[in-house]
């Protein structure tokens, strides 16, 4: 009878060979020029597109605009004493900190939400719709959305519209009368007349500055006062072509409808009343003695809407327009990792006792902390080098306000700054505030690699 010992280290038939990896190893060993044919593609492309720039950039911040003289560090000292430069490096961390934050929290509600609805699908495909358009185009219609005209601006013309329900603007904004006249400015936009109002005289009350094309359709000829009391007229005294007699009712003036016509006495007002489609009004005879006005409500300028691009808001309207582009992407990142929830664990938080707020907080998101990490960190770095939108969206008259290192670069470098030499200093500390986040995830992934 024989029997025969296998060498320690080798392997049966059906075993694996455990020195396959030192096999492989062993290869690449004896032939380098194997792996270095290989990454060779890659690493030309890496010195040429990543390398080579970020040693220029470091070594052209050292020099002046022109690039022939050395200066040192001077081109650092003119980057931190820059208001501009200092209000980038502000805006940028308003950027870093709620761009990113917002729009992953909308991605996660949004995955959530589209696994309860039917048509989630098709809610995915709209969100993420913007993802397609370019950051340029993108900047155009957020441009536009954001114009301060509400009969352009979509934005303001949904604020105006609300505003309106609750406080209707003014039938003739910016009417007022006619120099010479008995109406005299009283105070808050308000005219009152000098005289006071004794029945059986008529009250003649005409007012200019508002054109013919902005009257209200269907305005009628003025009527002169009629009836007893205390009667008068309110109408826009211009005569179309020309001609016409000032403070007098002549063919072809026209009258102006529902002016409020107040009689005040001693601060007070005694008496009110609204002229009709002729222009005619007419007091009780409690307002004798007393004087006519005509309220500011009646001249109030039409609500113009916010100032979404002036000085206080211009950033948070353009972080706006980001979280409309980014919100898909974050969405559908999340809803791929959401799939891979266990749903058994879900069904038994619920079984449990747990309401959805509690299964949403307590198991869902620190299930899904890994992808809203990897969605966190790459708006991060996204936010980081935000250009285009700035530039497209604000205005020349705020675009100071809602600076950003990488627009401060390029306008110091070659908007009308000229000057390479600060530009790439910028450049540079741009580079050193993108690092610690590369830094962070690529240690991240190593971490989630050795799991």
């Amino acid at each position: 009878m024989s029997a025969s010992m296998a060498a320690p280290g080798a392997a049966g038939p059906g075993t694996p060979s455990a020195a396959t990896p030192r096999a492989r190893r062993g290869l690449v060993r004896s032939r380098p020029w194997v792996a270095v044919l290989f990454l060779l593609p890659t690493l030309v492309l890496l010195g040429a597109l990543v390398v080579y720039p970020i040693g220029y950039s470091i070594v052209r911040s050292l020099y002046d605009a022109g690039g022939s003289g050395f200066v040192g560090m001077r081109n650092y000292g003119t980057v931190f004493s820059d208001p501009g430069t200092l209000t980038a490096i502000k805006n940028n961390a308003v950027w870093v900190v709620v761009a990113p934050s917002i729009t992953t929290a909308l991605g996660l509600i949004f995955a959530v939400l589209t696994e309860r609805v039917r048509w989630g699908t098709a809610f995915k495909l709209v969100v993420f719709m913007p993802m397609a358009i370019s950051m340029l185009a993108a900047g155009i219609i957020f441009r536009l959305v954001y114009e301060q005209d509400p009969s352009q601006g979509v934005a303001n013309a949904v604020v105006a519209g609300v505003h309106d329900v609750f406080s209707p603007s003014s039938v003739y904004p910016g009417a007022r009368p006619r120099p010479g006249a008995d109406l005299v400015p009283s105070g808050g936009g308000s005219y009152t007349t000098r005289s006071t109002a004794r029945p059986g005289t008529p009250a003649l009350l005409p007012l200019v500055g508002i054109p013919e094309t902005k009257l209200p359709p269907g305005a009628e000829q003025a009527a002169p006062p009629h009836g007893g009391g205390i009667t008068g007229t309110v109408w826009l005294d211009f005569h179309p072509g020309g001609g016409g007699r000032p403070g007098v009712i002549d063919p072809g003036e026209k009258a102006l409808k529902g002016v409020t016509v107040q009689a005040v006495r001693g601060g007070r007002v005694v008496a009110s009343a609204r002229t009709a489609a002729d222009g005619t009004f007419t007091l009780p005879a409690a307002a004798a003695g007393a004087r006519l006005r005509l309220p500011a409500s009646n001249f109030a300028a039409k609500y113009g809407g916010v100032d979404w691009l002036g000085p206080t808001l211009v950033t948070p309207s353009i972080i706006g327009a980001y979280v409309w582009m980014w919100a898909g992407f974050a969405m559908v990142l999340i809803a791929a990792g959401l799939a891979g929830v266990p749903r058994e664990l879900l069904e038994a938080a619920r079984v449990d006792g747990a309401n959805e707020w509690q299964v949403f907080r307590r198991i869902t998101v620190p299930l899904l902390a890994p992808v809203l990490a990897v969605v966190l960190v790459t708006l991060m770095i996204n936010v980081l080098k935000i250009f285009d939108l700035v530039y497209i969206i604000a205005p020349g008259a705020t675009q100071n306000n809602a600076m950003v290192l990488a627009l401060k670069l390029y306008l110091t470098s070659f908007g009308g700054g000229d000057d390479q030499g600060v530009g790439s200093a910028i450049s540079v500390l741009l580079l050193l505030l993108v690092l610690p986040v590369m830094v962070f995830n690529i240690r991240r992934i190593r971490r989630e690699r050795r799991r």
